[in-house]
């Protein structure tokens, strides 16, 4: 049934919104949650530093300051959000879900750009990406 089909996508979306809450009531930039273990052993910024600002700031509604603490996190939860829905809509309509498989090129550039992002933030030029 229709109902079934949807529980696992619910679920997900549930569980999100749990720590969608969780995050607003405790906000992370006055409370303490787990470090970033490269952060705490190295010093430098890794791609995902500031992610759980970023998603605190979401929760408020402050896209502006969720893009300063970490601008690609901000992006792929909107992926995430796009990928949930088409999810969704294919366990409700009971077709499979068919994404776009990206290919070579494609998984190159974006490991690409990560690193150059992980890379940039960690720069004094770069200081504009890294988490604030």
């Amino acid at each position: 049934t229709r109902t079934r089909g949807i529980a696992a996508p619910l679920g997900v979306g549930l569980a999100a919104f749990g720590g969608a809450v969780l995050l607003h009531v405790r906000d992370p930039r006055t409370s303490t949650y787990l470090p970033c273990p490269f952060h705490t052993l190295t010093g430098l910024w890794c791609p995902g530093c500031g992610a759980t600002r970023a998603f605190g700031d979401l929760t408020r509604g402050d896209i502006a300051a969720a893009a300063s603490s970490n601008v690609v996190a901000v992006l792929l939860g909107v992926v995430a959000i796009g990928v949930w829905a088409a999810w969704l809509r294919a366990r409700w309509t009971q077709t499979p879900l068919t994404l776009p498989r990206p290919n070579r090129p494609t998984v190159v550039v974006g490991v690409a750009l990560l690193v150059l992002f992980t890379v940039v933030r960690n720069t004094a030029w770069g200081t504009a990406l890294a988490p604030t």
